[in-house]
């Protein structure tokens, strides 16, 4: 079956096109290393050590949850009702993008099924039956924020609800406890809901260990010409902080009318790395931008 994995013991196994079919949708077989059970959480990602003997000024931010950390010392700066289980809109993709990266190389070819096509709203523009590579999906996924895009990469590396069971696994083993994936979207659902500290982690994850979807997630716009498999696509980032803010490097935007305006910000300066995350905020760039600015003006012992 196209797209399918096939687990064996603890490892999952994807098809890669072979000669006789080079766009096929599943992928050779490359083993990936997946938990049979639940993973046993992590230890908190990051400190509040420095936050519990610093408290921080009351800023005039509108954002319900928000967080800023220092990636280099892991701690802290600031924070507002961190840990409140929130719709994390499509701040969600960080983990569809991870858990993906994690199964298959960007190279690989996949075609896109029927039931991502279809779905709204927040499209790159895929339509049924074209052959992408998983790289033209990240570029869709962070950019455009496309919900095609992520449902594509759920469905066809293997099955959808083993995607969303490795997504689930992933935020547990990162000590993720205030969250639940219900879908790979993002798109509002009761048994979707993750926190601005959870978001956080997920962040720097990706920001450590995944450079080229970081890269991927830093870029403005990437144009992708069209080919005998697919149209062409322009994939523009939907982050003004990479316009607007010194110093800016990424990461995710996110909007529903459950999860209000949400943000993961990356940035660095003066060989300094923040992060911040704001949730549930109508004015999120402006306020994602008055986080970092604090950010900058402390620094955790």
């Amino acid at each position: 079956m196209a797209g399918a994995g096939l687990t064996v013991g603890f490892a999952t196994f994807v098809r890669a096109p072979t000669a006789a079919a080079p766009h096929a949708s599943a992928p050779a077989l490359i083993s990936h290393r997946v938990a049979a059970s639940s993973p046993k959480p992590v230890l908190a990602a990051y400190s509040t050590s420095w936050l519990d003997a610093n408290s921080g000024p009351d800023l005039p931010i509108r954002a319900q949850s928000a967080i800023v950390v220092d990636l280099d010392s892991k701690k802290v700066v600031w924070a507002r009702d961190p840990h409140s289980v929130r719709a994390p809109a499509s701040l969600t993709k960080l983990i569809t993008a991870m858990v993906a990266a994690d199964l298959a190389p960007m190279g690989m070819e996949v075609t896109v099924p029927a039931e991502a096509a279809q779905i709204e709203p927040d499209v790159m523009g895929l339509s049924e039956g074209e052959v992408v590579t998983l790289e033209t999906l990240f570029y869709g996924l962070f950019l455009d924020s496309g919900n095609d895009a992520a449902e594509t990469l759920s469905r066809t590396l293997v099955p959808r609800d083993r995607f969303l069971q490795l997504m689930n696994q992933r935020a547990a083993r990162l000590g993720m406890r205030d969250t639940h994936f219900s879908n790979p979207t993002g798109l509002d659902d009761p048994d979707l809901h993750a926190s601005a500290y959870d978001l956080a982690v997920a962040a720097g994850e990706l920001t450590a260990h995944y450079p080229k979807l970081a890269a991927i997630a830093a870029t403005r716009e990437q144009p992708i010409a069209g080919t005998a498999q697919h149209k062409a696509y322009d994939p523009y980032n939907l982050n003004k902080m990479l316009w607007t803010y010194p110093g800016a490097t990424g990461l995710k935007t996110g909007f529903t009318d459950l999860a209000g305006g949400c943000v993961v910000v990356t940035a660095t300066r003066d060989g300094r790395h923040l992060l911040a995350v704001v949730m549930n905020d109508d004015i999120f760039f402006t306020d994602a931008g008055k986080l970092l600015d604090y950010g900058w003006s402390v620094r955790p012992a």
